[in-house]
């Protein structure tokens, strides 16, 4: 039973850092990247939907992404969607492709970003911990119940922190080259 508890909390543990790294990839940084339009959603036959599902994205230059709706129709709702975002960006369009120039990264936009991503960190931070108090609990009833002996609880709640100290450590790493990425000029 034990066991189980600590499975379901590593499983949970990782779940929690993988959304970590998405919300870190939606940041933007000096160079495109197709995550950063992830989040955005245009309104399509009236139902919103994700981009992802609309278009390609190419990204030839460093700083410029080329989105190709699947559906030449889309194109309006698409680059609706994109100047309306708060990436800060004018999208063109000759028609069949949209074509978006990310501006250069000015220094105070550079450090807002790096607050953003120390807030999703810590977000990630208290995730992990949330799943880490569900554990305890657990390992809590267990003991009360009588369904395991307190040295096991002991033992795996030691389990359980080590657990939690090596998700919190991965958290802080990616924050770390996040956080190097950004202030890369």
């Amino acid at each position: 039973m034990i066991d189980e508890i600590l499975l379901e909390t590593e499983e949970k543990m990782d779940k929690a850092i993988e959304v970590a790294k998405e919300e870190f990839s939606a940041i933007r940084t000096g160079r495109a990247n197709p995550a950063l339009f992830s989040k955005l959603v245009a309104d399509y036959y009236g139902a919103p939907t994700p981009l992802q599902q609309l278009a390609s994205f190419a990204i030839p230059e460093a700083r410029t992404v080329v989105i190709s709706p699947f559906d030449k129709t889309a194109i309006a709702a698409i680059e609706k969607s994109l100047r309306d975002s708060d990436l800060g960006v004018n999208p063109t369009s000759d028609g069949n492709v949209i074509r978006v120039s990310l501006p250069a990264l000015t220094e105070e936009r550079r450090k807002e970003y790096v607050k953003l991503a120390k807030i999703k960190a810590e977000e990630g931070r208290v995730s992990v911990r949330a799943v880490r108090r569900k554990a305890k609990d657990s390992l809590d009833k267990l003991e009360k119940d009588g369904d395991a002996g307190e040295d096991d609880v002991a033992r795996a709640e030691k389990e359980l922190e080590a657990l939690t100290k090596a998700h919190v450590d991965q958290i802080d790493v990616l924050l770390a080259g996040k956080e190097k990425e950004l202030l890369e000029v």
